[in-house]
C-alpha cells in the first residue's frame, strides 16, 4: 500500500471511531444461584438466574458486579462499543507501523535462523 493510500484508510478508521463515554471492558457473564434452603425455586432444581460483569486487574484481581436485567442491554452495547474501539486502534497501529517502513520495503515475518 503506497503511503498516501495508508494515511486515507488511517484517516477513515480515525472517523468512524466510537468516541463515546459508553464504553466499558470486561465480560458478560450468565450464572446460575441456587439457594441451600428455604426456596421453592431452587428446591425444583430451576435456581435464579444471574447476569454478572465481571472485570480483571493487574495481578489476578477481579471485580463482579451484579447487574438488573434492566442493565444487561446497556452492558451489551457499552462492551461492544469497548471491542469496536480496540479493534480500530490496532487496526491504526498497524498502518501506523506500515507508516514507519522505508517505501517499498515488505513487513518482515520474523527471524530467520541464521539470525
Amino acid at each position: 500500500m503506497k503511503r498516501d493510500q495508508i494515511l486515507e484508510t488511517r484517516q477513515a478508521l480515525v472517523s468512524q471511531l466510537p468516541v463515546t463515554g459508553e464504553i466499558l471492558r470486561g465480560s458478560l457473564v450468565e450464572r446460575t444461584v441456587r439457594h441451600t434452603r428455604g426456596c421453592a425455586t431452587c428446591a425444583g432444581g430451576d435456581g435464579h438466574p444471574l447476569s454478572v460483569l465481571t472485570i480483571s486487574y493487574p495481578g489476578g484481581r477481579t471485580r463482579q458486579f451484579s447487574l438488573r436485567r434492566a442493565q444487561v442491554c446497556e452492558v451489551r452495547r457499552w462492551l461492544g462499543n469497548y471491542h469496536r474501539l480496540k479493534e480500530a486502534l490496532e487496526a491504526i497501529c498497524e498502518l501506523n507501523h506500515a507508516l514507519l517502513r522505508p517505501d517499498g520495503a515488505a513487513p518482515r515475518r520474523g527471524r530467520s535462523k541464521g539470525d
